[in-house]
């Protein structure tokens, strides 16, 4: 048996989103998007090549999401959008580059560099985006590309909170565009024993589920909070988005001469909620993939953190988190496991991590000797074969392929919009039961916390006009 894998929004609303007059008037004229988009069956599309427009330039992007997406045929980057004018250059000059030596042509594409992504959406020869932005620039310009007929692949986590999630998830699935979160440990290539854990689990090699045990690290604190010059190359503005205008300082933002480098915003509440989206965005996907709890979460809810005292970085440090779902299982997420998913059932355990692989260099994996990525209770859990009536999650080579190959198709991908939002929002309750010392009840239908307007008072935050999906919708 095989896993399943497969209205309109008010125009009005988007219309008065603070995006540009040309953007709300191509709207207007156009409506929404075409299920199939032009360039990949269009007559005078340059090779039947899927256009793509890159939106943000940086560690995860030049290591991670074009490298992967540039080494399949039938994808052509062909412009770049970041709110700092050297990152954009940099980006035109690296892909033109690694076109230039892949086909012996040094006029292969010629990329468009824009200081506003907007400006790039509102071309109609491109298809689909990357977005390789920080946390709290993600749920926005996925909205605005899908309902500009783009289709998205867009790194994790979902959004900076479960309201806008749901918000994004909504328009994707009302614009029928084609959506891949960069939950990539679902995809076997580099990784196919995730795929082969849930997979036994979910055809009871270990019995009945009980447990399972996430391990996932947290942030040091740290970072300098004296405030510096606005780097001249930077829209500062445009960076904070939606967020709280604060004082520009390097430890805030991202480095200035090396892509490389982790940012500090990572490390910043005011941007995400630290390592238990950052990592938890991943991990917690992989425990609801094994249980087949992908489109709800839990029901209870209860934590504990550390959280710095001084310095900038104000994201938690060691944590303890306890959920429970409807199906009996309590799931604990906590730095003190190794880094990985532990499923414990009836009948045995399977545990499954990546190892001491990262996507990017800066990646936290753990230290010393190479760990076990992949070993359970029997050595023979491992080896069983999963029969042609049982259970086949969905298999998908390599994730950005995944995402391009559904593009032509115009099937679901392995880790669709829906899918992106109840694993990210499983991490978000996390945090916010880090914030509040009791145990939350939370309705996965309603998305809300049962009688606790506190707790509810967290799910959203304000917005800076003009930035955040409330000026888009």
């Amino acid at each position: 048996m095989k896993e399943n894998s497969n209205n309109k929004l008010s125009r009005r609303g988007f219309m008065k989103s603070g995006t540009k007059g040309a953007l709300a008037a191509t709207l207007a004229v156009t409506g929404f998007p075409t299920i199939v988009p032009a360039s990949v069956f269009g007559k005078n599309a340059p090779s039947n090549k899927i256009q793509i427009g890159q939106i943000g330039f940086g560690r995860i992007g030049m290591t991670h999401d074009l490298p992967e997406t540039m080494k399949n045929e039938i994808a052509r980057v062909v412009a770049v959008a970041d709110v700092d004018s050297k990152r954009g250059e940099m980006g035109k000059q690296w892909i033109e580059k690694q076109y230039a030596e892949r086909y012996n042509k040094p006029n292969y594409v010629d990329v468009q560099v824009y200081g506003d992504y907007k400006e790039m959406l509102l071309r109609k020869d491109i298809d689909a985006v990357i977005i390789s932005t920080p946390d709290h620039w993600h749920a926005q310009p996925a909205m605005e590309a899908a309902l500009l007929g783009k289709d998205i692949y867009m790194q994790k986590p979902t959004s900076l909170t479960i309201s806008e999630g749901r918000v994004m998830s909504d328009t994707i699935h009302r614009t029928g565009a084609i959506f891949q979160i960069g939950s990539q440990q679902r995809s076997v290539n580099p990784w196919p024993q995730f795929k082969r854990a849930c997979e036994l689990v979910r055809n009871g090699r270990i019995g009945e589920i009980q447990r399972i045990l996430v391990g996932l690290p947290g942030d040091p604190a740290g970072g300098n909070p004296k405030e510096m010059p606005i780097p001249s190359n930077l829209n500062y503005d445009m960076w904070l988005g939606s967020t709280p205008m604060v004082p520009y300082t390097l430890d805030r933002v991202h480095s200035q001469t090396n892509l490389n480098d982790r940012p500090g915003w990572l490390r910043c509440e005011q941007f995400g909620a630290g390592m238990i989206t950052g990592w938890g965005a991943h991990h917690l996907d992989i425990a609801h993939w094994g249980m087949g709890t992908e489109y709800t979460g839990p029901i209870e809810i209860e934590a504990n953190a550390s959280f710095p005292t001084e310095g900038l970085w104000d994201v938690h440090g060691d944590f303890e988190v306890s959920a429970k779902y409807a199906n009996g299982v309590t799931m604990l997420v906590s730095g003190a496991y190794p880094n990985g998913v532990r499923f414990e059932g009836t009948e045995g355990w399977i545990f499954v991590a990546r190892g001491n692989v990262g996507v990017t260099a800066s990646d936290p994996v753990p230290g010393g000797k190479p760990s076990e990525a992949f070993k359970a209770s029997d050595p023979k859990i491992l080896t069983s074969v999963i029969g042609p009536n049982e259970i086949h999650l969905y298999e998908s080579e390599e994730h950005h392929k995944n995402w391009l190959d559904c593009i032509v198709s115009r099937q679901q991908t392995i880790t669709p919009a829906e899918v992106a939002q109840r694993s990210n929002s499983a991490c978000l309750l996390s945090h916010i039961a880090m914030k509040l010392p009791r145990k939350l009840y939370w309705d996965p239908v309603r998305e809300r916390f049962k009688n606790d307007d506190e707790a509810n008072s967290m799910l959203a935050r304000p917005q800076r006009y003009p930035y955040g999906v409330d000026y888009v919708i």
